[in-house]
């Protein structure tokens, strides 16, 4: 009887201990990671693709999986072109479209020059020679129709791409209902024009007159995505401002020669959108306080979204739907996407692919709340608090101020591989994330505040919400930390001169640390023009001469007194690498304890699984020895 009592023991300590375990780096990159493909034609099941990383290789491998939507066990396939219409064929099944680069300018030495065969250079003559992570070459992506007989390049050329660089797919090109005609997205200016405008534009290339004509010339901000009904009505997402990349996203319907702006009169931003089955509303995904959810809308000229889903998590992508069901993405910030099925009716929720099941249930996962903190205006400030693993509040814990990118990113329940809260908590840290003016889910004139005002309002939210948490007997204000990336970049490397000693530590990625050689150095102008007002040079501008000087790290990096890790990649052509370089190099020579983590092959963002991994053990490691 003693000996099962011990055994009894022992096996309940080993449960307790295997519960207990928290995410760990490799854990964190090693997540299965589910993307839908879609639905059948049949509308019964649902195809989706499961990536594994092996961090060994440094490789992602891939499987793709068939559902019912009904629920069931999922089943392994290796093809299912037979499965889903591929939406590059013609109604009609008599073409096909693809993309492909064509050579249309010369750049290289090379080009210009045939002898020299070896030579290593390009040569430019205006603006937009390099992109995100990628030099201009003279090769322009273009749309072609496939025959049995003949391809066909709709841009022949034409110095313009579609898919639009750099992020753009084969979403960017569709084919008309009756088969006649092919609509593409294109931005279709050169040089430095290019650099300077948002102006995306919605074509259609008739197969007949083999004409091509602008369906949105009266618009100047973007156009894209376009979807037919099946109805044959068209609509597209639609920014209104030249140069605003974060202006509010609406659905436009063309109906009968005439455009209807679906949401015009609602105070939101559209994510992405999807048709009805019957073609009689639209469902879309938008950020609202902090999280990302599912609403419709019917196709009028004084309809208003209803929402559909409500809770603490996004609705990251939408699938498709048969009858009341719709098939989306969902996701938390303790969890990874997976698939899920929406009752349309009510907005119920039920789980149907379970990815990482036997990994979540093996961890203790910290809680997430919400807190409100008035701002310095009165108003209410939202953030995320995520608590470490097994909190125990008669502890006292260091906490950590984390500042989103965008600057007009929403800080929804998203789920990084990389800021990863729950891992963050993990290491026994409590995080606030604070919905700072600048972001969407409040309001249009919440989200456009932050423009031409870096460090106004939306310092003054970082530091309410930072120092309203501090109030809690479980905060510990001797170990504050302040770290983030891109504008939350830009935060850190600010904040450090304006904290007035409240943090103990700082981590800034891919921040901006001069806006002059900022605005000398970006790719995308548009957006520095509207950010941060215009250039450095228009001295009778007043918005533009705020940023430079009073609202520029550079011009108070005297005041900088805190320890600080700077990340940069080097082929970040938004924000390039002078900026952390600057900033590390002026740390180092004021005698402030610093250290920078640099990425040659990086952009933007750190995609390489293995530098994944590096980049989590020096965060972690920086915060031990700093906080």
């Amino acid at each position: 009887m003693r000996k099962l009592y011990l055994l009894f023991i022992l096996f309940g300590l080993s449960s307790m201990l295997y519960a207990q375990k928290v995410m760990t780096p490799e854990q964190l990159i090693t997540l299965n990671r589910v993307s839908a493909v879609g639905l059948t034609d049949d509308l019964q099941n649902v195809i989706y693709n499961v990536s594994m990383v092996d961090i060994k290789e440094n490789n992602r491998g891939k499987k793709t999986f068939i559902l019912p939507i009904s629920g069931g066990e999922s089943k392994l396939i290796k093809d299912y072109k037979n499965l889903i219409h591929n939406r590059l064929i013609s109604p009609d099944s008599k073409f096909e479209l693809f993309s492909k680069e064509v050579k249309i300018n010369p750049v290289t030495g090379q080009d210009y020059y045939k002898d020299v065969p070896q030579s290593d250079m390009k040569i430019y003559n205006s603006l937009n020679y390099r992109h995100w992570d990628t030099w201009e070459d003279g090769l322009f992506g273009h749309v072609f129709i496939k025959s049995k007989e003949d391809e066909i390049d709709l841009m022949e050329g034409e110095p313009y791409d579609c898919p639009q660089k750099p992020f753009g797919g084969s979403e960017d090109y569709i084919w008309s209902t009756d088969s006649k005609k092919v609509l593409y997205v294109a931005k279709k200016y050169k040089g430095t024009e290019y650099a300077k405008t948002t102006n995306s534009d919605i074509y259609e290339y008739d197969l007949v007159t083999k004409k091509t004509k602008n369906l949105t010339e009266y618009n100047k901000g973007y156009d894209v995505s376009p979807s037919f009904s099946s109805k044959g009505e068209l609509a597209w997402l639609q920014m209104k401002r030249d140069g605003y990349e974060a202006d509010k996203n609406d659905i436009i319907v063309r109906r009968n020669g005439k455009d209807i702006n679906l949401t015009k009169n609602w105070d939101g931003t559209v994510n992405s959108f999807i048709w009805s089955n019957k073609g009689d509303k639209i469902y879309f995904n938008a950020p609202v306080f902090g999280t990302v959810h599912l609403f419709e809308i019917e196709i009028s000229y004084s309809a208003m979204p209803k929402q559909i889903t409500k809770g603490q998590f996004d609705v990251n992508g939408i699938v498709g739907h048969s009858k009341n069901k719709m098939v989306v993405s969902r996701r938390d910030m303790n969890h990874a996407p997976e698939l899920y099925t929406v009752d349309l009716k009510n907005g119920k929720m039920n789980q149907i692919t379970h990815a990482n099941d036997t990994i979540y249930n093996s961890l203790s996962l910290g809680k997430i709340e919400k807190r409100i903190t008035k701002a310095t205006d009165g108003k209410d400030l939202l953030s995320w608090v995520i608590y470490p693993p097994n909190f125990d509040p008669n502890k006292k814990y260091p906490t950590i101020l984390y500042c989103q990118g965008g600057p007009q990113g929403a800080l929804s329940q998203f789920y990084s591989y990389r800021w990863n809260f729950q891992l963050m908590a993990a290491h026994g840290y409590i995080i606030i994330a604070p919905n700072r003016r600048g972001m969407p889910g409040y309001g249009v004139e919440w989200n456009e505040q932050i423009s031409k005002d870096y460090g106004g309002q939306n310092m003054k939210d970082y530091l309410s919400a930072i120092d309203d948490i501090a109030k809690e007997p479980y905060v510990d204000n001797d170990r504050l930390g302040c770290i983030g990336a891109s504008y939350g970049g830009y935060s850190v490397f600010y904040l450090a001169a304006f904290h007035e000693n409240r943090f103990k530590t700082f981590i800034s990625h891919d921040g901006i640390f001069n806006e002059k050689s900022m605005y000398g150095t970006t790719e995308e102008l548009f957006f520095v023009d509207w950010d941060l007002g215009g250039p450095y040079w228009e001295k009778d501008n007043k918005a533009a001469q705020k940023s430079y000087t009073l609202f520029n790290p550079v011009e108070h990096v005297e005041k900088w007194n805190t320890p600080i890790m700077i990340i940069q990649g080097g082929k970040d052509y938004r924000v390039p690498i002078g900026q952390g370089l600057e900033a590390f190099q002026a740390a180092q020579l004021q005698g402030i304890k610093s250290k920078l983590l640099y990425f040659p092959e990086e952009n933007h963002w750190v995609l390489d699984y293995q530098n994944s991994l590096v980049w989590h053990r020096e965060f972690k490691k920086w915060l031990k020895e700093t906080l």
